[in-house]
């Protein structure tokens, strides 16, 4: 962190995945203007050109190994997409839960290990009482890691960390800041839970490897899923194995509704404050997900497709992937070049990733932003900026009509006391991500349930082996397969020529929500989010840190290092 030139500069920001740079203008203690630029750039479309279409998933799930497997899933559906391949009825249970399994392992891990630590002063909780931090926690919920003795222990083993000077995990943080407001003991209770979080999510990702033979970056496969299903095989999925995934759902919807539930309102309560402060754009877009019936059915979709404009929850305008008017991405702010010039706005089937920038080169002191300041594209739908993402897809899930989704976001509303236009806001995405959490989490059980039934009459297809030779398919043909990654709406588009790759373009949601601003000057979603916050110290801006992390940024999709003179730094060779 620095300050240059009137602007407050945070590069990289701190527990996230990738690298990330946010200067902010500022104006007193205001933040007048802020500007997000993603550091490092992506290159796997490239690498994906002339390649065969049913290998592209095992590449693009590289794009990211924080979110295992989105990629993969994202890169079948486009190839099936294009080629109109069906899958069975098992394999898309399969994907559901596995793509379900990502978010609750996902969110829980976030929130504590990314994003409660702007919240939770960590050092402060030395000065709780073991016995008044176990009378909290069992006020909140019946979680049975909640009594003195364990409390006591946890307090114990942060004081020698803090005595022999090796905070580890904890260190390098802004403790002791006066924007920081839990009492002691609510501060060792979430420190207890972060660590608590860290043992959980070592089981609750075993599912991946029944389903998907290990994790992180599990097996796909393009026609359905790899794994037979066969009760009696030892080689297969079978009796034991689906009996384990059952006690995995149960384990992960035991965390979310005792501790991550709770742990988020009990947080929440003393930073009511926040639910008027990180909106931003007011735009919010989602793709939809977990089909029922297959993709072919956004009405069987858990999570609708939609786009609402400036708040206006009571439309809902339709989302076509394949619209050339529609989706675009911008580089006007960007370092790269289009063909046609840097103003031109691609549809992702034509659209370019070349890198024959010949503008400035990336600074290393501040900034140019009039000029290119990101690695990052930007992304609009109709023209409009978008915010993507947990918050997005609440947003949607409530304005539809979704009952669960409506009873717990009055429950929050209600249990917190602030209005419903809290939810648009820092607060409000924290929140959401809770929330869809025990949505998705208890939907799991639905999944799992329907797929225990097919097998017991007798169906165990998980793949459909119809379209599966290139002699089968058409000259041409293009797709676009799209998801609702734990962090927002992501797409891949496939053109295939010849059995061959012949354009791949990924978008994902952190080039929605970090991407810099485009042509006509707009903002992204994280650039307008911290407009008009109030920094009480320059040097320790945690809210800055506040407002982005609740986007839950991923800029994880680089895969080149260079120095200040842009000289490779880093070469991997494969033996």
């Amino acid at each position: 962190m620095s300050t240059t030139e009137g602007r407050v500069v945070v590069d990289p920001i701190t527990r996230i995945e990738g690298h990330l740079r946010i200067e902010a203008q500022m104006s007193g203690d205001t933040i007048e203007a802020a500007y997000s630029s993603g550091t490092m750039v992506r290159g796997l479309e490239i690498i994906l050109r002339g390649r065969d279409p049913r290998d592209a998933w095992a590449f693009a799930q590289r794009i990211c190994g924080v979110c295992t497997l989105v990629h993969g899933i994202a890169s079948v559906r486009a190839v099936e997409n294009a080629l109109n391949y069906q899958i069975p009825p098992n394999a898309q249970l399969i994907r559901n839960l596995m793509i379900a399994a990502q978010y609750v392992h996902d969110h829980v891990m976030h929130f504590y290990h990314l994003h409660a630590l702007d919240w939770v002063d960590v050092v402060s909780a030395l000065n709780a009482d073991p016995k008044a931090t176990a009378e909290l926690a069992q006020s909140l919920s019946n979680y049975p890691r909640s009594s003195p003795g364990y409390f006591s222990d946890m307090k114990t083993k942060l004081k020698n960390y803090v005595e022999a000077g090796q905070l580890g995990i904890f260190a390098k943080a802004y403790w002791g800041h006066p924007a920081y407001k839990l009492p002691p003991e609510a501060n060792l209770m979430a420190v207890a839970h972060y660590l608590d979080a860290l043992a959980w999510q070592r089981d609750v990702a075993k599912l991946h490897t029944v389903f998907g033979g290990k994790n992180p970056h599990p097996n796909f496969l393009v026609g359905g899923v790899p794994g037979p299903i066969d009760i009696n095989s030892d080689s297969a999925i079978n009796a034991k194995r689906l009996s384990q995934v059952q006690d995995i759902i149960t384990k992960m919807r035991n965390f979310v509704d005792q501790v991550y539930v709770p742990d988020t309102l009990a947080v929440a309560s003393f930073y009511k404050d926040w639910g008027g402060q990180g909106e931003g754009l007011g735009n919010f877009m989602t793709f939809g997900d977990f089909p029922e019936k297959g993709m072919d059915d956004p009405k069987s979709y858990l999570i609708p497709a939609g786009v609402i404009l400036n708040r206006d929850l009571s439309t809902i305008h339709p989302v076509d992937m394949h619209d050339p008017e529609q989706i675009q991405e911008f580089v006007s702010h960007s370092w790269y070049d289009y063909k046609e010039g840097k103003d031109k706005g691609l549809h992702p089937y034509v659209g370019e990733t070349e890198f024959n920038y010949t503008g400035p080169k990336p600074p290393y002191q501040y900034l140019n932003v009039e000029e290119s300041y990101s690695w990052l594209k930007s992304p609009r739908w109709k023209g409009h900026a978008m915010e993507v993402g947990p918050l997005a897809r609440v947003l949607m899930l409530y304005a539809s009509g979704h009952q669960q989704t409506k009873e717990l976001v009055e429950m929050t509303l209600s249990k917190l006391e602030i209005p419903t236009q809290a939810l648009f806001s820092t607060l409000g995405r924290t929140a959401a991500r809770t929330l869809e959490t025990k949505i998705i989490g208890d939907n799991m059980q639905t999944w799992y349930n329907n797929l225990v039934a097919n097998i017991k009459s007798g169906d165990t297809k998980t793949f459909n082996p119809s379209l599966w030779e290139p002699s089968t398919w058409p000259r041409q043909a293009k797709g676009v397969g799209y998801m609702e990654a734990p962090r927002g709406g992501l797409a891949h588009w496939i053109v295939i020529e010849d059995g061959k790759i012949a354009n791949y373009q990924a978008v994902v949601p952190s080039t929605w929500n970090a991407g810099p601003r485009d042509p006509n000057g707009q903002p992204g979603a994280y650039e307008a989010a911290l407009k008009g916050h109030k920094l009480y110290d320059p040097e320790q801006p945690i809210e800055i840190l506040r407002t982005i992390h609740s986007f839950d940024p991923c800029i994880a999709c680089a895969v080149h290092i260079t120095d200040p003179n842009g000289e490779e730094r880093v070469s991997v060779k494969v033996r």
